[in-house]
C-alpha cells in the first residue's frame, strides 16, 4: 500500500504499488545492533550531560537540507524542542496508541499507516523505541535529559539504530509533519524524523510503500496482494481462505495494511461516497470472527461473522457503510461484545467492516509476518537462508551478473543464481528480495530505486554449477522499484535455482535474499560455470561432455504390492553417480519429471535408467533402459521398454519410460 506517485513503475509489467518472538529470539535479532552514521547513543548523551548541554546533530541538522532535497516548498521553517512547544512534553502520554498519530505535511500516509500497526502491538514498537521509560522525560532529574533520542530500524538483513536530537520543524508554532492528538506528546514526530534521518530527509517519505515500512519496524517479510487479481470479491471459499490467512497472520503478531487503488492522478486521495479514500494507506488495527446475537442467543448461536478493523491517518473520514460506528448493524452484537472489541462512536479514523465489504472496496492488501526462528516458539519455525549479492557489468558473459529479467533471454542467466532444496513431498517457501534504498541518495541524483524481482527454476537434482540454459519456471515474483519483492510458493520435492535480477540488464546494486523453508533447505550460490581443473586433471581427465537427461514419466509398470499398485521412484546413473528421484506413491503411470546432469569424460559409457518400488525393508527392481547420450543421437525424446538386469537383460518387462536427452560438446551449454 502506498502514495501512488512517480516511484512505481510499469514494466512486465511490473506492478504498482505472532508469532512473538521468546526472549530467545530477541537477543538473536539484537545480538548486533549498528550504529547509523556511527553515532553512538549512550556516549553522546553521556558527553552532553556532562557538558550540560542540548545535543544537536551534526549528521541531521536543524536546516532545510535535511527536510527537502530541491529547495524549501512550505515557507518559513522554525525548529524547536518539545520544551518549546509545551510545558511538560513526553515520549508517550496514557501508553502508545495508534490513535496518537496524524499526517502531517507530508505525502506519507504509508508511513503513518504502519506507524498505527505498529502502535497496536507492544512487543514490536518496543523494539523500534528501544529503552522508552529511560528516554522518557523524567521530572525529578530534570538534568538527566540530553535532548537526544535514539530508535532501531531493520536494514538490508541488520538492525540500526538511529540517533537525533529533538529538534523539531514546526511552522506558526505547530508541527509541521507527523503529531499525536495530545500536543505534549511526541514519539510519533520523533520516531518519524529517526525514519527521515534514516531515508535521507522529511522529502524522501513523501511517497512511499507501507509495505517497506512495515519490514523496517519488524525485520518480517511483507506480501503484497492484489484483491482485484484475486477475485476475493466475487469468490466466497476464495474470500473466506484470505480472511483466515490475514487472520493468521494478525493473531501471530504481524502488521497488515491496506488500500483503494488510484487509477488516475485526480483519483488520488478522492473520497467515494461510503466514506473510504482512494490513493491513501490504511492500518489494520484488529481481524476477529465476531460471535452475533444477544444474551443466552449469542452464547448458543453458532453464527459469525468475519471483521475487520482498520483507521485512517488522517484521524477522520470513516466508511459510513455496514457496520460503520453508529450504524443499525452493531444492535445485532451484544454489549458486552461491542466493549470487548472496543467499539466506539468517534469521528476518530477508525472503524470496522465486514470482509466482504473490505473485499469490494480495497484493492490492495500488505500482510507483513513476523518470521519465528526460535526453536522455543509454540507457533511455527521457519528455516531462514541470507544471502547477500550484487548485480555487476562485466563484458565476458560468463563473468556478468547482470543479465535483467527473463524477457532477456540471451543474459537472463548471467545474472546471480542461488540453489535450494525442498526436502518434503511439498512445502511453502517463502522468498524476500530486497535492494539497498536509494532514497537516501537523491540529493545526487541517484535516488530512484530500480525495478527488481526473481524467478524460480525447477533444475536437474544434481546441479551444482551455474545454468546456462532456462529449465522449467515454476515461479516468478512481481517486478517493482519497490525495496523488496515478495513471493509465497508451494513447492514439491526437488532442486530449485532463485535467480534474483534487474528488469533491464546491466544496471548494478547490491541485493539481500531470503529463503524461508519449513526444513533446512542448504542454500547457496553457484558461482562456478563448470568442473574446474586441478592437479589430477592430467591423470585423471576431464569432462568431454555435458549431458542433461530428463525422465519425463514411465506408463504400464507392473503392480507389485498387495493392493494393486506400486510406489516407484527412478534412478539415474552415469560414470558411478547416481541420482534418484523421490517415489511416487500408489501409481503405475507416475509422472517422474526429474533431471539430471552429468559431465562426461568417457562419453561411450551408457547412461542408465533404473526404476525401483519402494518397499518398507527392501526396495524390488521393476525394469531399466540404457541410451548411449552421444552427440550423434539427435533424436529429442526417447520412449523405451523396460528391460531386465543381469544376463536377463533382453528380457523386456512391464512398462515404458519416456527420456529427453541433451548433450554437448561445449560445457557450459547447459
Amino acid at each position: 500500500m502506498s502514495c501512488r506517485n512517480a516511484h512505481e513503475c510499469e514494466q512486465r509489467r511490473p506492478l504498482p504499488l505472532k508469532a512473538y518472538w521468546t526472549s530467545f529470539a530477541d537477543c538473536r535479532m539484537f545480538s548486533t545492533v549498528k550504529p547509523f552514521e556511527g553515532q553512538q547513543f549512550s556516549a553522546l548523551r553521556k558527553q552532553c550531560q556532562q557538558n550540560r548541554t542540548l545535543f544537536e546533530d551534526p549528521v541531521f541538522p536543524a536546516v532545510d537540507q535535511s527536510l527537502f532535497y530541491h529547495g524549501n516548498r512550505i515557507g518559513r521553517v522554525t525548529w524547536k524542542r518539545p520544551k518549546d512547544l509545551c510545558e511538560d512534553p513526553h515520549l508517550f502520554v496514557n501508553g502508545i496508541s495508534a490513535h496518537d498519530l496524524h499526517q502531517g505535511q507530508l505525502g506519507n500516509c504509508w508511513f503513518v499507516a504502519a506507524c498505527s500497526s505498529l502502535a497496536s502491538r507492544e512487543a514490536l514498537w518496543q523494539k523500534v523505541i528501544p529503552d522508552w521509560k529511560d528516554q522518557e522525560w523524567d521530572k525529578q532529574k530534570p538534568e538527566s535529559y540530553a535532548g537526544i533520542f535514539h530508535f532501531r530500524f531493520w536494514r538490508f538483513g541488520e538492525w540500526v539504530d538511529v540517533v537525533i536530537d529533538d529538534r523539531l520543524p514546526t511552522a506558526n508554532g505547530q508541527l509541521v509533519y507527523c503529531h499525536s492528538n495530545d500536543s505534549n506528546e511526541f514519539w510519533s514526530a520523533l520516531v518519524e524524523k529517526a525514519y527521515a534521518k534514516l531515508c535521507g530527509c522529511y522529502d524522501a517519505l513523501d511517497g512511499g510503500n507501507t509495505a517497506d515500512a512495515l519490514v523496517d519496524f519488524t525485520g518480517g517479510v511483507s506480501e503484497p496482494m492484489d484483491l482485484l487479481e484475486g477475485k476475493f470479491n466475487q469468490e466466497e471459499e476464495a474470500r473466506n481462505q484470505l480472511f483466515e490467512r490475514v487472520l493468521k497472520v494478525h493473531t501471530r503478531g504481524g502488521l497488515i495494511s491496506c488500500s483503494i487503488r488510484a487509477t488516475t492522478q485526480a483519483d488520488m486521495e478522492a473520497r467515494l461516497d461510503c466514506g473510504l479514500v482512494k490513493g491513501h494507506a490504511y492500518a489494520v488495527t484488529d481481524v476477529r470472527k465476531v460471535r452475533l446475537g444477544t444474551g443466552l442467543l449469542a452464547f448458543f448461536k453458532s453464527e459469525k461473522l468475519s471483521m475487520i478493523r482498520m483507521r485512517n491517518p488522517w484521524g477522520q473520514r470513516e466508511w459510513n457503510g455496514a457496520w460503520s460506528d453508529s450504524s443499525e448493524e452493531w444492535k445485532r452484537v451484544s454489549k458486552s461484545e461491542r466493549e470487548r472489541m472496543g467499539v466506539t462512536v468517534e469521528d476518530d479514523g477508525e472503524f470496522w467492516m465486514d470482509f466482504e465489504d473490505f473485499c469490494k472496496y480495497f484493492t490492495d492488501l500488505i500482510l507483513c509476518r513476523l518470521i519465528n526462528t526460535s526453536y522455543l516458539s509454540i507457533h511455527k519455525t521457519w528455516e531462514e537462508e541470507v544471502m547477500r549479492g550484487s548485480w555487476s557489468r562485466h563484458d565476458d558473459p560468463l563473468k556478468n551478473r547482470s543479465g535483467g529479467c527473463i524477457n532477456h533471454k540471451a543474459t537472463f542467466l548471467q545474472n546471480p543464481q542461488y540453489v535450494f532444496d525442498v526436502t518434503k513431498p511439498e512445502d511453502e517457501v517463502l522468498i524476500c528480495l530486497q535492494q539497498q534504498d536509494k532514497r537516501a541518495q537523491s540529493k545526487d541524483g541517484k535516488g530512484e530505486n530500480i525495478a527488481i524481482g526473481f524467478d524460480i527454476q525447477k533444475v536437474e537434482l544434481n546441479r551444482i554449477y551455474r545454468m546456462h540454459s532456462i529449465q522449467k519456471t515454476v515461479g516468478s515474483s512481481i517486478y517493482i522499484n519497490s525495496r523488496s519483492v515478495f513471493l509465497r510458493k508451494d513447492l514439491k520435492e526437488g532442486r530449485y535455482v532463485v535467480v534474483p535480477t534487474t528488469f533491464d540488464p546491466r544496471l548494478q546494486g547490491d541485493f539481500l535474499l531470503r529463503i524461508f523453508t519449513d526444513v533446512p533447505s542448504s542454500c547457496k550460490e553457484l558461482t562456478l560455470d563448470e568442473p574446474t581443473h586441478t592437479c589430477w586433471t592430467g591423470c585423471c581427465g576431464y569432462p568431454k561432455l555435458v549431458t542433461q537427461v530428463h525422465v519425463h514419466r514411465a506408463d504400464g509398470l507392473k503392480a507389485q504390492d498387495s493392493d494393486g499398485s506400486s510406489d516407484p521412484y527412478v534412478i539415474i546413473s552415469c560414470e558411478g553417480e547416481k541420482v534418484r528421484s523421490p517415489a511416487h506413491k500408489n501409481t503405475q503411470s507416475p509422472d517422474f519429471d526429474v533431471k539430471a546432469v552429468f559431465y562426461r569424460k568417457k562419453p561411450k559409457e551408457p547412461i542408465r535408467i533404473q526404476i525401483y518400488n519402494q518397499n518398507l525393508i527392501k526396495d524390488s527392481f521393476m525394469g531399466q533402459a540404457t541410451l548411449p547420450g552421444d552427440l550423434s543421437d539427435l533424436q529429442q525424446l526417447h520412449t523405451l521398454h523396460l528391460r531386465d538386469k543381469g544376463n536377463r537383460q533382453n528380457n523386456d518387462l512391464s512398462g515404458l519410460v519416456s527420456v529427453s536427452l541433451t548433450t554437448s560438446e561445449v560445457l557450459t551449454n547447459i
